[in-house]
């Protein structure tokens, strides 16, 4: 434990920079704008559906876009990422608030998507993973930890503000804390780039050459990667989205299924500081045939059981896949592809989970409609889970061993 707080005390200023990007990413994040979806729905004229559509055509519109905006991570400063990412951010919650047509309102979503959850993110993990090498899964760990935080204030915050003064007045608050608040805190904070230190201890994890984005996109290797990393935002999207059906086929109650949600945030809290010391212990590529297992025991659970208590036992198992999955999956990267296009590459990685989470609600909703058991569409991603996990098996000894000899990447055909 001495070690830990040493390590937060030597490092404050850029892990707080990271925490404080990923906390305020919140604005960009589902849960945060379907706290305006029913004033939204009823402003605007739309339908459930016709609301779903709009959020799925911004949110792929950003994961299409992120690729392309992402790489600037590699390009530029921490200091002048921030000094960009930040105040669009602020834009497109000033947007949301004054927009009073559905065309402003797809695009408002899409910025907060884009520069929220994309490039806030996309920026704090690629930046704590080049910073830290001997401990980047720590140090990932207490940067994610923003999430959780973001995920116990922001929603009650949030509706307490809308209660007094609107919702639309919440979001100009919301681009107002982007300003006051987050923008000089965080510029300061990321102003100068940490560098290697000679008490740093030796890594444990070998990081592979530095491979360009266009490498990558010949490697096989990268796409069955993606198999297993696109299937959290899948199925947890999902869940979370249908959520409501899934209380009514269950005879649930509604407020005990949203009271679980603690259960997930506290287990959830705990693993991702856990993961952080296994990662630098045994490196991320060694963990990542076991990443999937939580999350296919969690649907196995949501599946087949019915019993009252059951939302508690599932948020339990989910959020200890999400405190490994999240962690691991910012810390792996580096050393499959290593360092220098980074940026490049976690854009690709995020664009196609921002892809899955919003591909999931759409094809399962479609199930439902055909009459598809969606207790047993869970049951199969759990199935999918597990078959992902031993397909990982071999593919995290390949990648550990040509990361060792240094394997080039493959020509261009």
């Amino acid at each position: 434990m001495s070690g830990f707080l040493h390590f937060l005390r030597d490092n404050a200023r850029w892990l707080a920079g990271g925490l404080l990007f990923t906390f305020f990413s919140s604005y960009g994040q589902t849960f945060f704008i379907a706290l305006s979806a029913g004033h939204i729905r009823e402003d605007y004229g739309l339908t459930h559906g016709g609301f779903g559509t709009v959020y799925m055509i911004a949110t792929l519109a950003s994961a299409l876009t992120l690729p392309y905006l992402g790489s600037i991570v590699d390009r530029r400063s921490m200091r002048a990422v921030t000094l960009l990412v930040v105040p669009m951010l602020a834009a497109a919650c000033v947007m949301m608030a004054v927009s009073r047509h559905v065309a402003l309102l797809l695009l408002s979503i899409y910025l907060l998507r884009l520069f929220g959850q994309g490039m806030m993110v996309h920026s704090a993990y690629t930046a704590t993973a080049r910073w830290f090498s001997a401990q980047r899964g720590r140090a990932l760990s207490v940067v994610i930890l923003g999430h959780n935080a973001g995920d116990a204030v922001f929603p009650i915050v949030f509706v307490a503000v809308a209660g007094l003064v609107g919702w639309r007045n919440g979001w100009l608050l919301a681009a107002a804390s982007l300003v006051i608040v987050a923008l000089p805190l965080i510029a300061s904070l990321v102003a100068v780039d940490r560098t290697p230190r000679a008490t740093d201890p030796a890594p444990r994890a070998i990081d592979a050459r530095d491979w360009t984005r266009g490498e990558v996109l010949r490697d096989p290797m990268f796409y069955l990667l993606m198999l297993g990393v696109m299937a959290p935002g899948f199925i947890v999207t999902t869940v979370f989205f249908h959520q409501v059906y899934l209380v009514e086929l269950r005879g649930w109650s509604l407020g005990v299924f949203a009271a679980s949600f603690t259960m997930a945030a506290l287990v959830n809290s705990i693993f991702t500081l856990v993961s952080g010391q296994l990662i630098d212990r045994f490196s991320g590529l060694a963990l990542l045939p076991f990443v999937l297992v939580p999350l296919g025991v969690a649907c196995l659970i949501l599946g087949v059981l019915e019993a009252n208590w059951t939302p508690f036992l599932f948020m339990a198992a989910l959020g200890l896949s999400n405190g490994l999955s999240t962690t691991l999956f910012g810390a792996v990267w580096p050393e499959v592809y290593g360092l220098r296009h980074l940026g490049a590459i976690r854009s690709l990685v995020v664009a196609a989970m921002v892809f899955a989470s919003a591909a999931g609600p759409g094809i399962t909703g479609v199930l439902i409609d055909r009459g598809v058991s969606y207790p047993g569409q869970i049951v199969t991603m759990g199935l999918y889970c597990f078959a992902v996990s031993l397909l990982l098996l071999p593919i995290s000894r390949r990648l550990r061993t040509r990361a060792v000899a240094n394997v080039p990447p493959p020509a261009p055909a």
